[in-house]
C-alpha cells in the first residue's frame, strides 16, 4: 500500500479529463480561508467570514 501513495504520478497516466478547472480550485481555496470553526464546549459553529 505505501508503495502505491508514494509513486508520483507521471503525466501519461493523468487523465485530463479529470484535472479541475483553475477556477474551481480558486473557488475551494477561497472558501477555506472564509471558513471558520468555532468549538464551544462540544458543540462545533461553523461560520462563513464574507
Amino acid at each position: 500500500m505505501q508503495k502505491m501513495y508514494s509513486e508520483t504520478s507521471r503525466l501519461e497516466r493523468v487523465n485530463k479529463e479529470m484535472l479541475p478547472k483553475e477556477e474551481t480550485i480558486r473557488f475551494l481555496l477561497d472558501y477555506s480561508k472564509a471558513l471558520s470553526v468555532i468549538d464551544y464546549n462540544k458543540l462545533k459553529f461553523e461560520a462563513l467570514l464574507n
